[in-house]
């Protein structure tokens, strides 16, 4: 029973762990960062089997984890509510070729990697920018404007000198 409460809040402190790193940090893990997760998982293996090295206790602390991981998942698919608060939502951090700057600082984004991930879909420029939205799984995701019919676009390629 005791090594069933121990996995229970090793697994919960990891939980709320991972979610204070933020999405954006888990989407892209370093190879120091990788090693750290590796010895983080060590030590909660030590913390929740303490000095049993049974078999049993093994399995104990395997089933416990797997259980609350299995719960989480099932709530967050049974309430939509769970899953914002569980999963996060997608935060808007480009709009209309603007920067959202409280919500950049909100995830800890730099104007460079924003830069990065846009010319990695292939856009060239901010103002070709519909909506740039920071994904609950860590991703950016890019909706082009449209050039055509926005009267917006319009607007600011009569500003534009090229």
């Amino acid at each position: 029973m005791d090594i069933i409460l121990r996995a229970t809040v090793m697994f919960f402190i990891m939980y709320l762990l991972l979610r204070l790193l933020g999405k954006r940090e888990l989407s892209q893990v370093t190879p120091f960062e990788l090693v750290l997760l590796i010895v983080m998982g060590d030590l909660v293996q030590q913390g929740v089997t303490h000095n049993d090295f049974s078999v049993t206790g093994a399995a104990l602390a395997i089933g416990t984890i797997a259980f609350w991981a299995l719960a989480l998942s099932w709530l967050t698919y049974l309430s939509p509510r769970a899953e914002r608060v569980l999963e996060g939502v997608p935060r808007v951090l480009i709009r209309n070729g603007v920067i959202v700057q409280a919500n950049m600082r909100r995830d800890r984004i730099t104007g460079a990697e924003l830069e990065i991930e846009m010319r990695l879909a292939g856009i060239a420029h901010m103002r070709d920018v519909a909506w740039g939205i920071l994904e609950p799984n860590g991703k950016i995701s890019f909706i082009r404007r449209e050039r055509g019919g926005d009267t917006d676009s319009k607007q600011e390629d009569d500003d534009d000198p090229v």
